[in-house]
């Protein structure tokens, strides 16, 4: 069999000693409740219990950005993507990190604008 020729445009090194480094996603969310210490969430991907992220409020909430850690996270059911793929729906429970007193203030004028049970829409979660 031939040999299969070099596939990459750029070129890479090995790096032997492994240096640590971080990856940060986006993940979109669906606010299910909202609250001075944190926030109940849905979305399709798996949030392990103390991983460290940042909400980002929609625009309509002020656009904060608020760091927080996942507290708990549990699969609620399934749905159909937008390729008719089957998607894991999780429910996740954050818990807001030290917010400065801006966020503190700007987060406590965002949760007095909406009546209790009314829907708070969708957000981002960046890990």
């Amino acid at each position: 069999m031939g040999e299969l020729g070099e596939r990459r445009k750029g070129r890479r090194v090995q790096l032997p000693e492994r240096p640590g480094g971080r990856i940060r996603a986006t993940l979109d969310a669906r606010l299910l409740d909202l609250s001075t210490t944190g926030a109940r969430i849905e979305h399709h991907n798996l949030l392990r219990p103390g991983f460290t992220c940042t909400i980002e409020l929609p625009a309509t909430m002020g656009a904060l950005i608020l760091p927080a850690r996942v507290v708990r996270s549990t699969v609620v059911g399934t749905e159909k993507g937008p390729t008719g793929e089957r998607l894991l729906r999780y429910e996740s429970g954050v818990a807001f990190g030290e917010l400065t007193v801006d966020q503190q203030a700007a987060l406590e004028t965002v949760l007095g604008s909406f009546p209790p049970g009314d829907p708070l829409g969708h957000g981002r979660l960046v890990l």
